[in-house]
């Protein structure tokens, strides 16, 4: 029985299902705490699963993968194709981590990890890749994308998580994002804008080194 049944599940079922489901988020989070303790703080890589390799954001991603893997900074990414294929091949000499979800479609591992997990909750796999980063990269992207960039602000706006390094790459496509954060959440005090201010846009892979690294 799945969450989008037309059945409504008995009180039995709905605890057998929970304690399912605590376990598995368990087992997610310790394997994950495991393998990823033992490595250096990384840099979050964000974006699209659909990038083709002939696009300019691929090979930037590629680049500030390579770029990550020179200064020994690991790379993390969902694991994926598109960008977080393209960040993985630049630093797979390195530390190249895939944090992977299964997805229907999308979401088969690529193949330049050095390390890899595999999750069955997105919320687990969004806390290891926020917990064990030392900065984020967020290259253009769908829904998916841009939960991930909205629960990083979230977390930075309500002290909820450390403030690290956040940099969004390519100016065209984020710019009209961040003119709506001042234009309509700034202007209706919706939010505090010195709390965006830390949020930075680049358009190549150097200047997105730069900060990440924090230098």
């Amino acid at each position: 029985m799945t969450a989008l049944s037309t059945f409504p599940m008995s009180q039995a079922d709905t605890a057998s299902a929970d304690s399912a489901l605590l376990a598995q988020i368990q087992s997610d989070l310790q394997t994950a705490t495991a393998m990823l303790s033992a490595l250096r703080p990384g840099v979050t890589i964000f974006g699209s699963a659909r990038t083709a390799p002939e696009a300019h954001a691929f090979r930037c991603a590629e680049q500030l993968g390579r770029g990550l893997a020179e200064a020994g900074v690991p790379v993390l990414t969902g694991g994926g194709p598109g960008i977080m294929e393209a960040a993985n091949r630049g630093a797979a000499a390195a530390v190249s981590v895939g944090l992977n979800i299964e997805l229907p479609y999308e979401q088969a591992a690529n193949p330049h990890l050095t390390h890899q997990l595999h999750f069955h909750q997105f919320l687990t796999r969004k806390l290891m890749l926020t917990r064990y980063s030392r900065g984020f990269a967020v290259f253009p992207g769908g829904f998916g994308t841009a939960d991930e960039l909205l629960e990083l602000l979230v977390a930075f706006h309500t002290d909820r998580g450390v403030r690290q390094p956040l940099v969004l790459i390519d100016t065209a496509f984020w710019g009209g994002l961040i003119d709506w954060f001042h234009l309509e959440l700034g202007s209706r005090q919706m939010i505090d804008l010195h709390n965006t201010d830390f949020i930075q846009v680049v358009d190549g892979h150097e200047a997105a080194l730069k900060i990440v690294l924090d230098e």
